[in-house]
This record gives structure tokens, C-alpha cells and sequence, in this order.
């Protein structure tokens, strides 16, 4: 075979190679809320990305986690949990949660509806008890199917003002008094 044959079939197949690696990397990375089969309530967990991606070749990625919101406590456990995570896929990412939670609803405090999250920026908050505003990833990933339940949507604006109320009242002038 000539040499720029081998070196294109060379390419091709690291081709192929990258885009199998960046592909399993890619679906399994980040936070994800799945049902402990042990305590059947939620659990915030991480699976470990990289080693995944790594045993992608020939076969099935091989699962396994990097965080557990139950460790170190339960850190021998059988990590069972995964099969759930191959079942539901995108379903139980954070990201995926929070984005279809947000997409229907509305400010609790402008009515402004929310819609798509800007990931890369201007993200909502919610607003939890108290009329505190927090954003949603100082949630607890255990906790956040909990939060969500009870919690209303706030957009970037209402809860960065809102927040400047709480952190420095006295920046802050209230024009909305009776009597203006």
C-alpha cells in the first residue's frame, strides 16, 4: 500500500477513535440525581467520565462513579444505582432537570416567563422559603427533586435584585412605597 493510503486509513481510524472517546465521555459526564436502591430516595451522583470512556472500545462503556452524595458513609456499596443511570440516560442529569423544570414557567416575582436556560450566563434561580432567592446549583443534588417540589422559579434579574436586598439594603432605594 502506498504511504498516503496508510497515513489516511491512520487518520481515519483516529478519527473514529476520538469521536467513540469524546462521544462516551460526553454522555456520561456530569451530576445526576438517581433513586438509591438501597434507601430508595434520591442520591446525588458523578460517574467517573473517563473511565468510561476509556472501556468504550468493542464493547459497552464500563460504569462506574467518581461522587455519591452517601459517601464516604456507603462508599463499598455495589453501586447498583447505575443501572438506572443506563436506563434513564440524559433523563436524570441535573442539567436536564432543572432546563425542563424551568421551561414552562414563569418569575414568581415578574411574571416574565423563563423558557430556555442561558447556560452561559444569566441563569434563574429559585425562590425558596422565606421569600429567599438561591441558585440552583447551592442545592444539594440529594435535595434538589425535594427543592424543586416545593420551590418556585425566579428569573436571573428578580433574584440578582433580590439578592442585592438581602446583601446590601443600604445600596438599595425602594421606589415602590405607598404614596409615590
Amino acid at each position: 500500500m502506498p504511504i498516503p493510503v496508510l497515513a489516511g486509513v491512520a487518520v481515519l481510524l483516529a478519527g473514529v477513535a476520538v469521536w467513540r472517546l469524546g462521544g462516551a465521555w460526553w454522555k456520561y459526564r456530569g451530576k445526576r440525581v438517581v433513586t438509591c436502591p438501597e434507601t430508595k430516595r434520591p442520591a446525588g451522583v458523578v460517574v467517573d467520565a473517563a473511565h468510561a470512556a476509556a472501556t468504550v472500545f468493542g464493547k459497552a462503556p464500563e460504569l462506574r462513579l467518581s461522587e455519591c452524595s452517601r459517601w464516604p458513609e456507603k462508599a463499598g456499596c455495589g453501586q447498583e444505582c447505575l443501572s438506572e443511570v443506563r436506563e434513564s440516560g440524559a433523563d436524570c442529569l441535573v442539567r436536564n432537570i432543572i432546563a425542563k423544570w424551568y421551561r414552562d414557567r414563569s418569575c414568581a416575582a415578574c411574571g416574565q416567563l423563563i423558557g430556555e436556560i442561558d447556560w452561559t450566563g444569566s441563569r434563574p434561580a429559585l425562590l425558596v422559603a422565606d421569600q429567599v432567592s438561591v441558585e440552583w446549583n447551592q442545592i444539594p443534588t440529594d435535595q434538589l427533586v425535594g427543592t424543586l417540589a416545593v420551590a418556585l422559579p425566579i428569573c436571573f434579574t428578580c433574584h440578582t435584585a433580590n439578592k442585592l436586598v438581602k446583601e446590601h439594603p443600604e445600596l438599595v432605594t425602594d421606589r415602590h412605597r405607598a404614596g409615590l
